[in-house]
């Protein structure tokens, strides 16, 4: 299965002002507060889908989308509107299939914005928002979601990549997302789980999601971190875990290393907690952007947004 996608890309407006308050801007701390309580709402479901993704794409992360970087053919506006727009068909994952929500999601932000801003959100946050919404541990319900993805769900979350306009279709791969799928969604993650990071999240009930990610991003809130610069540093570290698929897709597998070696220097000069990690961070930040953003880490951007899912549901944000 090709899972292609360029950068990912009604919430309370108190929340929403909270949270964005508590990043960059004036370096307000927001420490985990892991005692929160959990959301298991279609509401809370939406609203913390919708915050995510905002928080994602207003955090000046090197390489993607960012309040002072536009691509091309996709704005930080453009990626406002898909956030807003996820919401409300997030909060129905409890009453339908994974591959239908998926296709919702996409349909849905498609109409928000002119580009392809959020396929592989919709298919990273499409098991999570029915798992939440099942009841229960998270994970072990997310398990138990992706266990049960059949052909139908294939067969929608195919046209969702299809109706993304993803990049990647022509390659040659098991499942053609041009045609009709043969084996259930979960079988085809499988067989493209080796090649892409998202399809490897369905096979290990997201391994990198809950055993990388958010112990990481929980750690730098509790260090003091704004939740943008913490959200920065977790941008570091999950390149530096794991290259970016969408780059090794665009540009090849030495490409995507190189610059998960770039991520891992700036977090060695300190990051976003030292000026000289400030320095090289800004500096690695030029060289994705060079040659028209051709080494966006657009699927590592997708991660991060469900991990910020993650700690939202879980109270850890």
């Amino acid at each position: 299965m090709v899972v292609g996608v360029p950068e990912n890309s009604g919430i309370g407006p108190a929340t929403l002002t909270s949270a964005v308050e508590g990043g960059q801007a004036g370096r307000r701390q927001s420490p985990a507060r892991t005692g929160a309580a959990t959301v298991r709402t279609a509401d809370g479901v939406a609203g913390a889908a919708q915050l995510a993704c905002v928080l994602e794409v207003s955090a000046e992360k090197p390489g993607n989308i960012t309040p002072s970087h536009d691509f091309n053919d996709t704005s930080y506006e453009d990626m406002l509107r898909s956030a807003i727009a996820v919401g409300p068909e997030l909060a129905r994952a409890g009453e339908r299939g994974v591959g239908e929500t998926v296709l919702a999601v996409v349909q849905a932000s498609r109409r928000a914005a002119p580009a392809n801003t959020n396929l592989g959100i919709a298919l990273l946050l499409a098991p999570l928002a029915g798992a939440a919404l099942s009841g229960g541990p998270l994970r072990a319900r997310l398990g138990a979601t992706l266990r049960a993805l059949d052909l139908a769900d294939a067969r929608a979350a195919y046209a969702a990549i299809r109706l993304a306009g993803a990049g990647g279709l022509d390659e040659r791969v098991e499942h053609d997302v041009r045609s009709e799928p043969t084996v259930g969604l979960g079988e085809a993650m499988a067989q493209a789980a080796g090649r892409d990071s998202i399809a490897s999240e369905y096979v290990t009930d997201y391994a990198l999601t809950f055993e990388t990610a958010v112990p990481a991003f929980v750690t730098a809130l509790a260090d003091g971190l704004a939740v943008r610069e913490a959200i920065v540093e977790l941008h570091l570290r999950l390149l530096d875990a794991a290259p970016d698929t969408l780059i090794a897709r665009k540009r090849g597998a030495d490409a995507a290393a190189r610059v998960s070696a770039g991520a891992r220097d700036v977090l060695a000069a300190g990051g976003v907690r030292t000026a000289a990690g400030r320095r090289a961070l800004g500096s690695f930040d030029a060289s994705l952007r060079a040659s028209g953003n051709a080494l966006n880490p657009g699927t590592t951007a997708d991660l991060l947004t469900a991990t910020l899912f993650v700690a939202l549901l879980e109270g850890m944000l």
